[in-house]
């Protein structure tokens, strides 16, 4: 059977000092399967959308700002994640520049700016807590992890990183 997972994007908007993160605390929806989570910014991307377009799309709609510089920190397949046990496959951001000013709340709950060192204090998924520091510490490399689930809790972990390339040859000799 292909693995058909259902893409996103997931991002974590940073104070302009860096020591702050924007999480939505999920409230608004009963039902919600996220209900009274912490959690990044973002959803399912759209027919026809980049991941980058999407994530840019999600933090208008759900924080009402605008991304002036965003970075890939990696990727997460999460098989069986989904309420029905759908496959999801999250490309994970992080946003250092952004211009607006988000609200209080938007449709899902209160949007609010956490210091980082609570963050692992807060209500998250349990597997969040697995990628999170590759998220919110730049200097290490990019990942791209598996996180199988099964009955709604997270069964195993595994992650590539990936080096930043110093590249040079003639189309970049100096590699900047």
């Amino acid at each position: 059977m292909p693995y058909t997972p259902i893409l996103a994007t997931l991002g974590y908007v940073f104070s302009p000092d860096r020591r702050r993160v924007l999480m939505v605390h999920r409230t608004a929806r009963p039902g919600d399967a996220h209900l009274g989570k912490y959690n990044g910014l973002g959803g399912k991307l759209e027919p026809g959308e980049d991941v980058v377009a999407g994530m840019r799309r999600e933090l208008r709609e759900e924080a009402g700002i605008e991304c002036d510089a965003v970075q890939l920190a990696g990727t997460v397949s999460w098989p069986g994640f989904g309420k029905g046990g759908e496959d999801w496959f999250g490309f994970v951001f992080r946003v250092f520049a952004f211009h607006g000013t988000p609200p209080a709340a938007n449709a899902e709950g209160t949007l609010e700016w956490v210091e980082l060192e609570r963050v692992p204090e807060l209500p998250l998924w349990e597997g969040d807590r697995h990628f999170l520091p590759f998220v919110f510490d730049p200097s290490l490399p990019q990942f791209h992890g598996v996180m199988p689930y099964e009955n709604g809790r997270p069964v195993r972990w595994s992650v590539s990183l990936l080096p930043a390339l110093e590249l040079r040859g003639p189309w970049n000799p100096t590699g900047a």
